[in-house]
């Protein structure tokens, strides 16, 4: 078969177009780290894993994404109670160990992750609603936010919140100033920075 100059192209494209037609428009993400472990010999042990798995939404160009006044929050929630933080399948908490937020216990487990959204107080919830594998899977559960009720709560927390010193135009969960026993969980989307200390239970 002759290889013509359209064709070589069209054969140098194929690949990329089909990775941009596999990945979804929100990929998912995850943010772990690990407390209470220490060195020895360089080789580290003890750590129990802290770990987010997120959809990570992308700006596209939008601007003021939570709003302002009476309808902040209206877009990200989506006319659920409260934001997912995340997209698609409910964002999920997992911890090996006991935690503290804010003078709080969180036993060591698997929980779903929301933010009650206000213009300037934010309050991360982690609740013992089951999530939904997938959008049109039976399994009981909730997809996203849809559904919740304040009932199933595990804990409230109050997080910080201030001025990114950048936009981030992807939605960004990570931990930050980590020490060995706890550290800070940050959020981060366009302008906004939030933030929420948090320690490995048998450190108190």
């Amino acid at each position: 078969m002759r290889i013509t100059p359209l064709l070589f192209v069209a054969l140098l494209l194929a690949p990329s177009l089909a990775i941009a037609q596999m990945r979804p428009a929100s990929p998912r993400g995850e943010a772990a780290t690990q407390v209470g472990g220490s060195y020895d010999d360089g080789d580290y042990g003890g750590g129990s894993w802290v770990a987010v798995d997120y959809g990570r939404p992308i700006l596209r160009g939008r601007t003021m994404i939570f709003g302002e006044g009476e309808s902040y929050g209206e877009v990200v929630n989506s006319d659920a109670p409260v934001w997912r933080a995340g997209a698609n399948k409910t964002t999920v908490f997992t911890t090996e160990t006991d935690l503290i937020f804010d003078g709080e216990h969180l036993p060591a487990g698997e929980y779903s992750f929301f933010i009650d959204l206000a213009e300037n107080e934010w309050t991360l919830i982690l609740s013992n609603h089951i999530v939904r594998p997938g959008f049109r899977s039976e399994e009981a559960g909730l997809w996203g936010s849809f559904g919740y009720v304040e009932e199933k709560d595990a804990l409230r927390a109050p997080m910080a919140l201030k001025e990114a010193p950048m936009s981030f135009d992807q939605l960004t969960i990570a931990f930050v100033d980590m020490t060995k026993d706890g550290g800070t969980l940050a959020v981060m989307w366009e302008d906004v920075l939030a933030t929420v200390e948090f320690s490995a239970a048998n450190t108190h």
